[in-house]
C-alpha cells in the first residue's frame, strides 16, 4: 500500500514543473520579443522621443534684408529689435489652463484662443506657439521672473521690421503679415509665426528679402527652461536657464540675412510729391437734403520717371499708410469705432489707401490721350504738320452733335496748335481718319492700354478698346448684333481719351518718356540691380519734333489763345506739358456752378509733363482725382514738384563739389 503510494507522488509534481517551466519560457519569449520590438524596431523613435526631451530647439530668425535709397544713409526698411514669447505644449502638459491664464494676466493675450492654438498642436506637441509678438521690456521681465510657474514659455530675439520714413512710400514698400495655417500647408519653407511680404516691394522681392531661419538646439537641465539672449539683429550671445545654469548648446545653425536691395526712389522727391498731394483742397459737399456738410479729403498720384532709362524717382499715391502699422504692435489697438488700425485699412472701400493709385487704379485720360493720337496720325501719315480742321466749337457725325471744351471753336488749326490749345473737333476729325485699330496698335506700341512691367505686384493693365474687346466685352452682351459691333462714334469718343478708354497714371507717364527721349519706351524699375528695358526708337524723329513743339507751345504760349498748361510753365527751362480734364459722367455744367458738382461726378484732372535741357530729363504724370481741370488744378502740382527736384540737384552737386574741393 505504502509502495504504491510512493510511485504516484512524484507525477503530478512533474507536471506542474514542466507547466511552470512552460510558462516561464513562454514569458522570456514575450519579453524578448517586446525588447526586440522595443529596441530595434520602436528604437529611432523613443530615442527620438528621449532626445526630444533632452534637447530643445530654439529658432534664430533671419534678418530680413534692407531697403535703401539711392545712397546708403537713405534706409527706407530696416530692422530694430523685437522679443517674441513662445510656448511648448509638451513642456506644460498636465497644465495648459494654467498657464495660459498666467499668461493673459501678464501679456494681456487670449488665454481662451491661446488654449485653442494649443489643441490644435495636440498631435504635435513640441511645436513652438507664438504667444505674442514684440512684447515690451516690461512684459519681457515679468516673464523670466515668473518663468518657474511657466513651463514651456520662453522668449526668442528675432530682427523686427521698420519703416524709417513711415508713410512716404509706404504703398511702394507694402505691407508684411504672418502666414495662415493653409498658407503654411502650401508653403513648408515657412514655419509658425514666419511673416510675409503682401504687397509692394516686400512682396516683390519677397524671395530675395526674407533669407533662411537658423536653429539652435541646447540640452536642458531637469524642469530647466532656456533664456536666450541675443544681440539686437537676433544673433545668441547667451544661453541659460531660469536658475542661473549655463544651458550646453549642442550645435548651432546660423541664420542667413536676406538680400538687401538698393532703389531708384529719390526720398526728397517721394516726400514733396506726397506733400503736394495731401495740399490737394478739400473738397466740401453740402447735402441739399440734410444740409450737411461732407469733406472729401484729398486723393491723386504722381510719377516722375527717368526719361532715358526708366528709372522711377518718385511713385506716390494719397491716401496712403504706414507700413509699421502691420508689424508694430500698436496697430492691434481698437479705436473707438471697434476696429484696429490694421483692420480699417483693409476694410475702407471707399478711400482705398492700400491701393497705389499711381498703377493699381485706371482713370479716363482725358486730353493727355491726344499725344498718343497726334503720334499715331503722323506715323500713319493721316496728317501732316499743315494739316487743318476748323474748329466752330462742335463736330457732327450724321445727326450726332460733340463738343468742344471751347464752346466758340478755336477756328482753323493744325496738329501743333491743336495739343497748345487742346482742341477737341480737330481730334474728333483725326480719330474719324485715322480709325480704332491703328489707334489701338499705337497705344500698344507705346505701352498704354498694357502692363508696363513695373517690379511691383498688382499692376493693372487699364485699356484702349477696340472692336475685338467690344465683341466679348460681357457688359455688352445682352445686345443685339448691330449694337454689339464697334461704332465710328465710338472711335471718335476715344480720340479724345473718353468712353471706354481708361490707362494708370504710370503708362502715362511711360508715354511721356517716349516724347522726351526720342521715341523710345522704357520700362519704369525701382530695383538698381534689375534695371528695365529701353527698347529702339518706335517713332520718327519728325514726328517727335512735331509734338514736343505742340507740347512746348501748351506751356509756354501766354497769348489769347494761351496754352492750357501755362500755369506749369517756369521760366529758363525747357518743359514740355500736356492737360487733361477727363469726364467722369457725360452731365455738363457751366464754370460758375462747378462747385455744385458732386464730388464723384467732377472731372479727374491730368497733367503730363517732361523737361529736355536738363540732366537727367525726366518725365512727369500729375493725377488729381475729381480735380474739375488738368491746367489749374494739376499743371501747377507739376510746375513745384519740377522746380523742386532741379534745386535739389543743383544744391547736390554743389555740396559735392565743395567737399571735393577740400584738400
Amino acid at each position: 500500500m505504502n509502495a504504491s503510494r510512493e510511485n504516484k507522488l512524484p507525477l503530478p509534481f512533474t507536471l506542474r514543473s514542466y507547466i511552470l517551466i512552460g510558462a516561464l519560457y513562454a514569458v522570456a519569449v514575450v519579453l524578448i520579443l517586446r525588447l526586440g520590438y522595443l529596441q530595434i524596431d520602436q528604437g529611432p523613435y523613443y530615442a527620438d522621443k528621449a532626445e526630444r526631451n533632452r534637447l530643445r530647439e530654439i529658432p534664430l530668425k533671419a534678418q530680413r534684408g534692407a531697403i535703401y535709397g539711392r545712397t546708403p544713409d537713405i534706409v527706407f526698411a530696416g530692422n530694430r529689435a523685437g522679443y517674441d514669447i513662445f510656448l511648448v505644449p509638451k513642456e506644460c502638459e498636465g497644465q495648459e489652463q494654467e498657464v495660459c491664464k498666467r499668461l493673459e494676466y501678464l501679456v494681456g493675450i487670449s488665454a481662451e484662443k491661446l488654449a485653442a492654438d494649443i489643441a490644435t498642436y495636440r498631435k504635435k506637441p513640441y511645436t513652438q506657439i507664438p504667444v505674442k509678438r514684440d512684447v515690451t521690456q516690461t512684459e519681457l521681465k515679468r516673464i523670466e521672473e515668473l518663468s518657474v510657474f511657466l513651463p514651456g514659455v520662453f522668449a526668442v530675439a528675432r530682427p523686427q521690421r521698420r519703416y524709417l520714413y513711415g508713410e512716404t512710400a509706404g504703398q511702394v514698400m507694402g505691407w508684411l503679415n504672418e502666414l495662415n495655417k493653409e498658407e503654411l500647408k502650401e508653403r513648408p519653407e515657412y514655419r509658425l509665426g514666419d511673416v510675409m511680404g503682401r504687397s509692394g516691394l516686400e512682396a516683390q522681392y519677397e524671395p530675395m528679402l526674407r533669407g533662411k531661419d537658423g536653429l539652435m538646439v541646447v540640452t536642458l537641465f531637469n524642469q530647466g527652461v532656456p533664456q536666450l539672449r541675443t544681440d539686437p539683429f537676433g544673433t545668441p550671445l547667451t544661453v541659460w536657464d531660469q536658475l542661473g545654469r549655463v544651458v550646453p548648446v549642442e550645435y548651432n545653425v546660423p541664420a542667413i540675412s536676406g538680400r538687401s536691395i538698393r532703389i531708384s526712389l529719390d526720398v526728397g522727391l517721394q516726400q514733396k510729391a506726397e506733400e503736394l498731394l495731401k495740399q490737394i483742397p478739400v473738397v466740401q459737399e453740402k447735402d441739399r437734403a440734410t444740409g450737411e456738410i461732407r469733406y472729401e479729403p484729398p486723393r491723386g498720384a504722381i510719377v516722375v520717371l527717368n526719361a532715358d532709362t526708366g528709372e522711377v524717382y518718385a511713385l506716390a499715391s494719397v491716401p496712403g499708410y504706414d507700413p509699421n502699422v502691420f508689424v508694430d504692435k500698436e496697430g492691434l489697438q481698437l479705436g473707438q469705432d471697434g476696429l484696429s488700425a490694421r483692420a480699417r485699412l483693409l476694410t475702407d472701400r471707399r478711400l482705398r489707401p492700400m491701393r497705389h493709385r499711381a498703377f493699381q487704379e485706371q482713370y479716363p485720360p482725358g486730353s493727355a490721350f491726344k499725344v498718343l493720337v497726334a503720334i499715331a496720325a503722323l506715323e500713319e501719315g493721316v496728317i501732316t504738320p499743315n494739316t487743318t480742321f476748323v474748329c466752330p466749337g462742335h463736330f457732327y457725325l450724321g445727326k450726332a452733335r460733340w463738343g468742344c471744351w471751347k464752346p466758340s471753336g478755336h477756328g482753323a488749326v493744325n496738329v501743333v496748335q491743336a495739343l497748345t490749345v487742346s482742341c477737341d473737333v480737330f481730334f474728333y476729325n483725326v480719330g474719324k481718319n485715322l480709325g480704332i485699330d491703328k489707334i489701338k496698335s499705337w497705344a500698344s506700341k507705346l505701352g498704354l492700354g498694357e502692363l508696363t512691367g513695373i517690379d511691383l505686384p498688382g499692376e493693372i493693365a487699364g485699356l484702349v478698346p477696340s472692336p475685338e474687346w467690344k465683341a466679348t466685352a460681357p457688359q455688352f452682351a445682352k445686345l443685339d448684333q448691330w449694337n454689339r459691333r464697334w461704332q465710328l462714334g465710338e472711335t471718335i469718343n476715344v480720340a479724345i481719351g473718353q468712353g471706354h478708354c481708361v490707362l494708370t497714371p504710370l503708362q502715362l507717364a511711360v508715354l511721356t518718356a517716349s516724347v522726351v527721349n526720342g521715341g523710345r519706351r522704357v520700362t519704369p524699375f525701382l530695383n538698381l540691380d534689375s534695371p528695365g528695358r529701353v527698347s529702339e526708337p518706335l517713332i520718327h524723329e519728325k514726328t517727335i519734333e512735331i509734338v514736343r513743339e505742340g507740347m512746348r507751345q501748351c506751356v509756354v504760349k501766354q497769348d489769347y489763345p494761351s496754352g492750357t498748361g501755362r500755369l506749369a510753365d517756369i521760366q529758363g527751362m525747357y518743359v514740355i506739358g500736356k492737360t487733361g480734364t477727363a469726364q467722369v459722367i457725360s452731365e455738363s455744367y457751366s464754370e460758375k456752378d462747378e462747385h455744385l458738382i458732386p464730388y464723384a461726378k467732377r472731372a479727374h484732372a491730368w497733367f503730363v509733363a517732361g523737361v529736355l535741357d536738363r540732366e537727367p530729363r525726366i518725365a512727369v504724370c500729375v493725377l488729381y482725382e475729381h480735380g474739375l481741370h488738368g491746367s489749374t488744378g494739376a499743371a501747377p502740382i507739376a510746375r513745384d514738384l519740377i522746380e523742386f527736384f532741379y534745386q535739389q540737384r543743383a544744391q547736390e552737386i554743389m555740396m559735392v563739389a565743395r567737399s571735393e574741393s577740400v584738400p
